[in-house]
């Protein structure tokens, strides 16, 4: 049920793409326990002049390869996003070639009458889910 929003600088190619997120969504069924269907993402990709990412005082080297991702989801816990962090950056590089230094992951929080899957109900409310 977890959302994904993926933020990147245009360019990439579809197979690209599809190995990013196959790869993160991995790391999710792994962190989060969610189910291999549960699977909600969705790709905006910007013009370079658009995304203005610095390091935050890190000393992080950004590059054209930059990942941002936001995730919306039910509440979890400290060591279920330390888990999905590290395994987000460990599968975004080995499979994909981009540097840990090029990810940036925000988690919001909701709960379950925050969710319609279709038909105007909340599923989770009313037991279908």
């Amino acid at each position: 049920m977890p959302l994904l929003r993926f933020d990147l600088i245009e360019g990439r190619s579809e197979e690209t793409l599809k190995k990013l997120l196959d790869s993160a969504h991995r790391a999710m069924v792994e962190a989060f326990q969610v189910p291999e269907s549960d699977r909600y993402q969705i790709v905006h990709q910007h013009p370079p002049h658009e995304l203005i990412i610095e390091d935050t005082g890190l000393g992080f080297k950004r590059s054209k390869d930059l990942v941002i991702i936001s995730i919306v989801s039910k509440k979890r816990t400290v060591k279920q996003k330390q888990a999905l962090y590290s395994l987000l950056a460990q599968k975004l590089e080995i499979d994909c070639g981009i540097s840990p230094q090029d990810l940036i992951v925000s988690i919001t929080e909701n709960n379950d009458s925050d969710w319609s899957f279709g038909l105007g109900e909340a599923q989770f409310l009313t037991g279908s889910l």
